[in-house]
């Protein structure tokens, strides 16, 4: 690798400034916001990516399919950028906000907010790298030990990354380390910073390329301490947001992607599903007997998903296509279920295996991911065969998709499609997609079809019902799904350490701009659960913004409220505390949609000035009023929980105990109890006690208030 070198000013503009760099490369930076700027680097020979699928500043359209040339300015406010230089320093300011000073002479930036406190700062010694031989791009940045850092999307272990090296490269993890395991599904190279002195920032890095991100992990002794992000053969291409708040930085990011769609209110409701009832012999009767039983026990079930196994042959599963065998009147079956007042979702995959009834037709018109010399279906391992990704970058495959998913789902009484292992990894060097027209290899567009795959759907579907708000969900994606789609932890292990570890991948997905999140209730691989472990786990999700109860387990046992009679009425008791509580979950939606901010957070993101709230835990808020203090140890009778400073007091939200704030509580914990506390000033929506799986509709029965005096 080479550093950029010495840079000289080329252009000034209106809104920023072009630098020369030795070799015929541009070094571009730009303020487009009073608190964001964007700095990118072109080599003499063009962009590696030229396009862009993640940038859709709202308010503004979507991007257009075949992407957003990178060099777009359309939708920001680029407000006037004073520029001065002086002793080789380049300085770039607006007034009352963001200023940026450009040491020349060996490219480093400093990052400072409107007050003109440094926010970040490049490492000075050597900041840009480039790599001809690789394509590889490095970009340094001082690093203070005190600093913390977040984001990255699905992220496992501790909230504060400070101390690790991360990947952002999606695989299919089932059974992934919940501590310590690396890469998961999603490609999301955002990070989210708190300095040494508590300013925020936030750090996007516009690539579909795999990242390297360390974060204190790499030493080196001509150094000063520092982080960084290498880039495998993309762009860089980064916008640098600045905050008073961790909550004013993530509303920047997410409004520069788009935004977050609002699904309908059905899909806030506890969800079923279980690959063992799918993959059943008798899999029609067994669902038959499923909504039978659920009516009978009077547990609320807004909706279920169906697994793969409606479409296999033995373990192989193809998609768009129904094992008649297994269910040999779905449409009656699903009509049965709509009756019962559930709603369902299919899963869907983008993968035809090399026996599928369809692959042929998709090969002839050149469908699939392919070699790049020979043009032929690159065929990898998937679902116990071989089989060939499909291109969601030809216009083709896209209206086959959407054609097959109206005939062999929608049009079968199903209403969502569940965007399912498009994790795409796909290991061929010579494999490549159409690009819409300008091929793309397929190391930078792997997360691309993901995306792409789950706007297919969400369109389908918006065009199948144009009347009703549209749900989907999918596993992979990069920035951008969340205007599209709900997203999960992925195929997690039972065990009590997944449950806790969850805790946290949950709220660093929501801190990385994904708000409609959750988990596998009771753990998808591995053993089954016990009664204890069962009912915890029900209790931690049960306030998440996605409640699905999944599993695929080698006895053969499924996650469903009564796999534990004696426990079953601890487990329904946590769902009907998650509609009791719906109007205030539907009001957090609806601000996740409006004004970008995560359903659920860590207490710091509401309390960033209370130290405590830094530490490791267990706890997270519902919205800004609701602390939710999970139970996660076995045999626990009692548990700690730091209520924090800043409201007068909280207050129990079961027995209405007033708590003092800013103090450790000893809390006793039955089986059946949920730690929920309420801060003082709060007013909180709750429904009436309906019956049925409607429940997610129940009108609001009354606010109550957490009173705010002493």
């Amino acid at each position: 690798m080479k550093t950029f070198g010495a840079a000289s000013v080329s252009a000034t503009h209106p809104y920023g400034v072009d630098l020369a760099l030795p070799g015929g490369g541009r070094f571009s930076i730009q303020l487009l916001e009073p608190t964001m700027a964007r700095v990118r680097f072109k080599a003499a020979g063009g962009y590696r990516e030229p396009r862009t699928w993640a940038i859709a500043p709202q308010p503004g359209p979507d991007v257009a399919w075949s992407g957003r040339p990178r060099d777009a300015l359309d939708g920001f406010a680029l407000p006037p950028v004073r520029t001065t230089q002086q002793n080789g320093q380049l300085e770039l300011q607006i007034e009352g906000g963001l200023s940026i000073q450009v040491q020349l002479d060996r490219l480093a930036l400093t990052w400072r907010d409107q007050s003109r406190n440094v926010v970040a700062e490049d490492r000075s010694t050597s900041a840009y790298f480039h790599s001809e031989r690789s394509g590889a791009t490095r970009h340094y940045l001082q690093r203070n030990r005190a600093e913390r850092y977040y984001g990255l999307g699905d992220k496992t272990g501790p909230l504060n990354l400070h101390g690790r090296r991360l990947r952002t490269l999606a695989l299919d993890s089932l059974g992934y380390d919940p501590q310590q395991g690396d890469p998961l599904y999603k490609h999301w190279p955002f990070v989210l910073s708190r300095n040494a002195t508590g300013q925020w920032s936030g750090i996007y890095y516009d690539t579909l390329a795999a990242c390297t991100f360390d974060l204190g992990c790499e030493h080196d002794n001509y150094h000063e301490l520092f982080r960084y992000v290498e880039i495998d053969d993309g762009d860089l291409d980064y916008y640098m947001m600045v905050g008073n708040s961790p909550g004013e930085v993530i509303a920047q990011f997410v409004r520069l992607i788009g935004g977050t769609h609002l699904p309908p209110r059905w899909s806030l409701g506890f969800a079923q599903t279980a690959m063992g009832l799918a993959d059943a012999p008798d899999a029609q009767a067994q669902l038959d007997a499923f909504i039978t039983r659920i009516g009978q026990e009077g547990i609320p079930c807004s909706s279920f998903h169906y697994g793969s196994g409606y479409s296999s042959r033995g373990k192989r599963r193809y998609v768009f296509t129904w094992n008649a065998s297994k269910f040999p009147d779905p449409k009656s079956l699903n009509a049965r279920f709509q009756a019962a007042g559930m709603r369902l979702v299919a899963n869907i995959k983008p993968c035809l295996l090399d026996d599928h009834p369809a692959f042929e037709v998709v090969k002839a018109h050149g469908g699939f991911i392919h070699h790049a010399a020979t043009n032929s279906p690159i065929l990898e391992q998937f679902w116990d065969g071989e089989g060939a990704h499909l291109d969601f970058t030809r216009t083709g495959v896209i209206a086959w998709w959407q054609q097959n998913l109206r005939a062999q789902v929608l049009d079968y009484g199903i209403d969502a499609g569940w965007n399912d292992n498009n994790e795409y990894a796909i290991m061929d060097d010579a494999a490549a997609c159409h690009g819409f027209g300008q091929t793309l290899p397929i190391h930078r567009a792997r997360p691309l079809h993901a995306l792409l795959m789950t706007r297919a759907s969400f369109e389908a579907q918006a065009a199948h019902r144009p009347d009703e708000p549209v749900f989907t969900v999918t596993r992979g994606g990069p920035p951008g799904l969340q205007r599209y789609a709900q997203t999960w932890t992925g195929d997690n292990t039972t065990s009590w350490e997944t449950l806790r570890w969850n805790i946290r991948t949950g709220l660093q997905m929501s801190l990385s701009g994904m708000f409609n999140v959750g988990h596998d209730v009771g753990g998808f691989a591995g053993p089954s659960p016990g009664p204890e472990l069962f009912v915890r786990w029900v209790q931690a999700c049960c306030l998440n913004p996605r409640m699905v109860m999944n599993s695929w387990k080698a006895d053969g046992t499924n996650n469903v409220p009564w796999l534990h009679p004696e426990v079953t009425h601890h487990v329904a008791a946590a769902i009907r505390l998650r509609y009791t509580l719906m109007p205030y979950l539907w009001q957090l939606f609806e601000r996740a949609h409006r004004l970008h901010e995560p359903i659920i957070r860590p207490t710091f993101y509401d309390f960033a000035d209370d130290e405590r709230c830094f530490d490791d835990c267990d706890d997270f808020m519902l919205g800004d009023a609701l602390l939710v203090a999970p139970v996660v140890e076995p045999g626990a009778t009692s548990r700690t929980v730091y209520l924090p400073k800043g409201p007068a007091a909280w207050f129990d939200f079961h027995t209405g105990q007033r708590l003092a704030a800013g103090v450790v509580h000893g809390i006793e914990v039955a089986l059946g109890t949920l730690p929920l506390f309420a801060r003082a000033g709060a007013s909180v929506t709750v429904a009436t006690a309906g019956q049925g799986n409607n429940r997610h509709n129940d009108p609001v029965g009354q606010i109550r208030h957490f009173p705010s005096g002493t």
